[in-house]
């Protein structure tokens, strides 16, 4: 039987996209739902360009009812992707989900992550410490901001003439590359 993928995003979702792409005609996993914190998202027209059921919540049905919870238990999810989702993840859906949430991150951590730490801040944080290197962080998710244990790093050398959108997009091409393999291979070690 194939695994069940949830996936949580912010924003636009480039990152939902290359694993619903990655698993639409899959065998191990299928993505069983999207959902947002923001109901503009664009992400949640992917999936509907997907045919994958969304839901869009509000702070309070995440942060003080176990709703999201019980859709996601309801579904059988096996593991949780988030991918640009911009909250903290409460206590009620760890203990939920434990060690079944995990997340992807624009920098290698333990370096420039935290609160606040996203997107295009990291990229001009790395710049403005004329790193020689960045690179992703996937790791699971725990109690506070990028602070699980590490799955897998992956890196790419900055050049010294980079630009912030130079980094960007070397950052997004190891996402999109790797981000859905390191899923799928999380899978195959889950038991039913």
């Amino acid at each position: 039987m194939k695994k069940r993928i949830a996936i949580f995003a912010s924003g636009s979702g480039s990152n939902a996209q290359k694993i619903l792409e990655h698993f639409k005609r899959s065998t191990v996993a299928e993505v069983v739902l999207i959902l947002s914190n923001n109901p503009q998202a664009y992400v949640l027209q992917r999936a509907d360009n997907f045919e994958i059921p969304s839901h869009a919540f509000t702070r309070h049905e995440f942060f003080d009812t176990d709703s999201v919870v019980k859709l996601l238990k309801n579904l059988e999810v096996d593991l949780i992707v988030l991918a640009g989702f911009l909250w903290l993840v409460p206590q009620s859906l760890l203990k939920a989900f434990p060690n079944r949430i995990i997340n992807i991150h624009p920098s290698l951590l333990p370096k420039y992550g935290g609160k606040g730490m996203y997107g295009d801040k990291v990229h001009q944080a790395i710049l403005d410490n004329h790193e020689e290197e960045s690179g992703i962080t996937i790791h699971f998710v725990n109690e506070h901001f990028d602070e699980g244990e590490v799955i897998h790093q992956f890196k790419f050398k900055i050049e010294p003439t980079d630009t912030l959108e130079i980094v960007k997009f070397k950052g997004q091409q190891l996402e999109h590359h790797n981000y859905p393999r390191v899923i799928e291979g999380l899978l195959t070690k889950i038991k039913s």
